[in-house]
């Protein structure tokens, strides 16, 4: 049931989101915007192409600790998870906590509501909700970076990798998580248009996992 209480821990989900890791490590440590290099875009795969892995891997990190600790604010609000529909109840406003981390991302309050493309947040919101659909997808994003060094390419993989996870693999019976999954892709697809444009011109960049990004 919706009151003040769940509506207050909604937007505190939406300021953990807002936290603008890859502008705030990006400025503090290297004195770089990473909005105004690459794609723009204030996210992991961003930090990557433009600071390297020494900024990218903090900053996935931590974006994945955003999602992760919002999807769980659940747990502050008291929901019963007894009955025939407690878990469902539970898990639908870890569902509606998560996507409001992810559009705290997408549309950061802290940082003038420019922000990335959610997949790392988007992660810690499946890990926290969907924990073996959650290592698979890391396994084929780590995979396809490995393979490829495109962490778009790996990212798009993981997400679509989520409702395939959840549906056939790891089953839930809780509808709203495949629904959920599915929208995912939808939104993967959108928020990764350009990305995908690159990848079939062959101009998306590559990681470096060996030598020092230079500006």
């Amino acid at each position: 049931m919706i009151n003040i209480y769940s509506v207050s821990v909604l937007i505190l989900a939406y300021l953990f989101g807002s936290i603008p890791t890859a502008v705030w490590i990006g400025q503090a440590f290297f004195n770089i915007d990473v909005r105004e290099y690459g794609s723009g875009n204030a996210g992991a795969t961003n930090t990557f192409r433009v600071l390297g892995k020494k900024a990218g891997i903090p900053v996935m990190l931590l974006d994945i600790l955003k999602g992760w600790t919002a999807t769980n604010l659940a747990y502050m609000i008291g929901i019963s998870t007894t009955g025939p529909y407690g878990s469902i109840s539970f898990t639908n406003f870890q569902l509606a906590l998560g996507i409001a981390a992810v559009m705290g991302h997408l549309f950061p309050v802290f940082a003038g509501f420019r922000g990335g493309k959610g997949i790392a947040t988007l992660f810690g919101m499946i890990l926290a909700i969907n924990l073996p659909s959650a290592l698979l997808c890391v396994s084929v994003f780590i995979v396809v970076l490995l393979i490829t060094r495109y962490v778009s390419l790996g990212s798009i993989m993981a997400g679509f990798t989520y409702p395939i996870g959840v549906t056939f693999i790891f089953p839930t019976y809780i509808k709203s998580v495949i629904i959920y999954g599915m929208c995912m892709c939808v939104l993967i697809l959108v928020t990764h248009q350009k990305n995908i444009e690159r990848l079939i011109r062959g101009k998306e960049s590559r990681v470096n996992f060996f030598k020092k990004k230079q500006l």
